[in-house]
């Protein structure tokens, strides 16, 4: 989507947009690290997990990293993808798919984490090849931090903002690929079963990578079709997610 916004926000507007924040929507990201923790702690029966610990522990610095840097460079961000789920024209596919995709399907992911470790069903890997699985989940959140912070339009549901001008976004990572978020995603996703070594992650790692890939389908063809500038932006960088693969 273009290149930086014409006025930078000041101290002042940073305070009126955190105001305007819906508390839950603040309650719900300050939970989800907390979540987690329970979850895989829960499940699993066990605190002496050094790999759950360090996959609570970038998830919480890829959280505040990212929203961090909202706060500072593009606030309205936070206000647009704290208040997205309620405009009427997100797409309604989106509806379905985003939940899916960014709560449900981690979710479930962290039970059967938790439950192969409880029960041993899966032998644990060298700890040198998690550590590599390790650095890629934090590049996939790095890519997606990347992505957000680049992008002034970084909604979290798949919509057209009319009303803040929605143009192309071409700089950061969109000089490479169209969809850098959902590409950090994937990457993420790829690494998670390996980092924890867990045969059962593999099962929901592969729905929701292939369920990212059809959000990013139908995004980029909702953008084609609606978003002015887009189709020419989309001839000029011509993979969707991974260079010279799709």
């Amino acid at each position: 989507m273009t290149g930086p916004m014409e006025n930078q926000p000041t101290s002042q507007s940073i305070k009126v947009l955190i105001s305007k924040l819906p508390w839950q929507a603040v309650v719900r990201l300050l939970m989800l690290p907390v979540i987690m923790m329970v979850v895989l702690f829960l499940i699993a029966g066990r605190t002496d997990w050094w790999e759950a610990w360090a996959y609570v522990a970038q998830a919480f610095v890829v959280l505040l990293v990212s929203r961090g840097i909202l706060m500072v460079k593009h606030p309205e961000v936070v206000l647009e993808r704290a208040e997205a789920g309620k405009k009427e024209n997100v797409k309604h596919w989106d509806k379905v798919l985003m939940p899916i995709t960014s709560l449900f399907g981690p979710l479930i992911s962290w039970v059967l984490i938790g439950l192969d470790v409880r029960f041993g069903w899966t032998p644990d890997l060298p700890n040198w090849i998690q550590v590599i699985a390790l650095f890629f989940l934090i590049a996939g959140g790095g890519i997606g931090t990347w992505a957000m912070v680049a992008n002034q339009f970084f909604s979290s549901h798949v919509r057209i903002q009319a009303e803040r001008n929605h143009t192309v976004i071409s700089s950061g990572p969109y000089r490479v690929v169209r969809h850098p978020g959902y590409a950090g995603g994937i990457i993420s996703w790829l690494a998670s079963p390996v980092f924890f070594s867990s045969y059962l992650a593999v099962i929901p790692a592969i729905i929701m990578i292939a369920l990212n890939v059809l959000r990013t389908y139908l995004e980029d063809q909702t953008l084609l079709t609606e978003l002015p500038g887009y189709r020419e932006y989309a001839q000029r960088v011509r993979y969707r997610l991974f260079p010279w693969i799709w």
